[in-house]
């Protein structure tokens, strides 16, 4: 599993590691059980304090994407959402919402934001595909 940084980009770089250690569970790149790296090594490979590291960690651990052994390191948790299914809905609604304001700033229209979303979606899903084929 490949992470980078974007130090330019203004999101957290916390956040940064959360999206994309959780795009990589969904999508295959990182397995159930798989160990996550290292606290230490990785914010030294990154070059960020081991605090974010550890707070992008704990913030996985309190979404149920990785679970903590103590003595063993963070690992892949099954996904057996913690959420209901309304509160999954309103957290990918908050999401969504997020897409569209920031496609309607971006000036794209309606058929171009659904086309791009069935395009992601089509990729993504392309993807889960390729990854459960090389298992």
């Amino acid at each position: 599993m490949l992470l980078q940084i974007d130090f330019k980009c203004g999101k957290p770089v916390y956040l940064q590691l959360v999206d994309q250690i959780r795009y990589a569970a969904a999508s295959g790149g990182l397995r159930i059980g798989e160990p996550l790296p290292s606290i230490r090594p990785l914010a030294e490979e990154l070059r960020v304090n081991r605090n974010t590291v550890a707070k992008a960690y704990a913030e996985l651990e309190s979404q149920g994407v990785i679970e903590t052994v103590p003595g063993k390191g963070c690992f892949l948790k099954e996904t057996n959402s913690p959420f209901t299914k309304s509160a999954r809905q309103s957290l990918l609604t908050k999401e969504i919402d997020e897409a569209v304001v920031a496609a309607h700033h971006l000036q794209v229209d309606r058929d171009a934001f659904l086309a791009l979303v069935k395009k992601r979606l089509d990729d993504f899903e392309r993807k889960v595909m390729e990854q459960s084929g090389s298992k």
